[in-house]
């Protein structure tokens, strides 16, 4: 299990009863959370009076009960700084359990012992771009989201890291790797996070479970001769670590999918995680490659 244990910004300070309790710095937002099915610890005091609570709607959705929240508010991990702020369906803007793969980044690149330059698919606010930056590989961040790219650019800023080499892109992922594939383009190290469900601009339906492996092996091909790693991140319920093996033909990076990170917490159920190890390529090496389920 990998724990993401490193916070001082973030705690979960207790969950049950179908929510969470959570510090994000300062402040103390209470969300669902449907896997915290035992009851609450009763002598915690988060739930008296939190920042901000979301409701979740039985028509689907839901709404923030804003109590005495800022509208953006910044929390550190390492030399990282990540602006935050309430979103729909729940969202700050950050997945606090993601600083465990940002460390194992960190490792990758630093260890590396030569320029390292990254693909981060479906890059949202850019925690894992800023990693990469820190630890001094060059980005390309792809997001079909103009807004999201505006704020993990805001993100490099306050991390002091704008003046990385960072490519910024507004675009579809895989229309993207497409023509990176024609232009020759090739990277040390892809990350994506795509989502579970989406529609494109055309009406084109996403399914994380019919289209992964297509994208995967599109993905693939902009890969160098010898890369460091693929990291794939997932939050569609039903994945499981067994069965989900995808292979390249002649000896690719396999992939398998795994339950995600945890967050140490006062929790006392948290949720398990894992990881594969590549297979060899020709050269000998191993080389590691991790999918996560959120």
């Amino acid at each position: 299990m990998w724990i993401a244990d490193n916070w001082k910004d973030y705690a979960v300070l207790d969950c049950g009863g179908g929510e969470k309790a959570e510090r994000w710095g300062t402040q103390v937002l209470v969300r669902p959370d449907p896997q915290a099915i035992w009851p609450r610890e009763a002598s915690c005091r988060a739930w008296d009076r939190p920042n901000a609570i979301y409701h979740r709607s039985n028509a689907g959705g839901g709404r923030w009960e804003i109590r005495s929240l800022p509208e953006q508010w910044a929390i550190r991990y390492r030399e990282l700084t990540f602006q935050l702020k309430p979103m729909s369906f729940k969202h700050t803007g950050l997945f606090p359990e993601q600083a465990a793969n940002w460390d194992f980044i960190d490792r990758m690149v630093r260890n590396a012992g030569r320029p390292v330059s990254v693909l981060n698919l479906f890059a949202y606010t850019g925690g894992a771009t800023l990693a990469c930056l820190a630890a001094g590989a060059s980005v390309t961040h792809v997001d079909a989201s103009k807004g999201m790219v505006a704020w993990a650019r805001e993100n490099a800023a306050a991390s002091e890291l704008a003046d990385r080499p960072c490519r910024w892109i507004v675009d579809d992922c895989a229309k993207f790797v497409q023509r990176e594939i024609r232009r020759g383009s090739r990277y040390d190290a892809v990350i994506m996070d795509p989502p579970s469900y989406g529609r494109g601009p055309g009406g084109e339906i996403w399914k994380l479970e019919d289209n992964v492996y297509d994208l995967i092996t599109l993905t693939e091909q902009v890969l160098s001769d010898d890369p460091l790693f693929f990291a794939i991140n997932s939050y569609t319920e039903g994945l499981s670590p067994r069965g989900h093996g995808i292979h390249r033909q002649n000896d690719a990076l396999p992939v398998k999918a795994v339950t995600p990170t945890a967050t140490r917490s006062v929790c006392r159920s948290p949720p398990r995680a894992a990881w594969c190890p590549a297979a060899q390529r020709p050269s000998g090496r191993n080389k590691p490659c991790r999918i996560r389920n959120r």
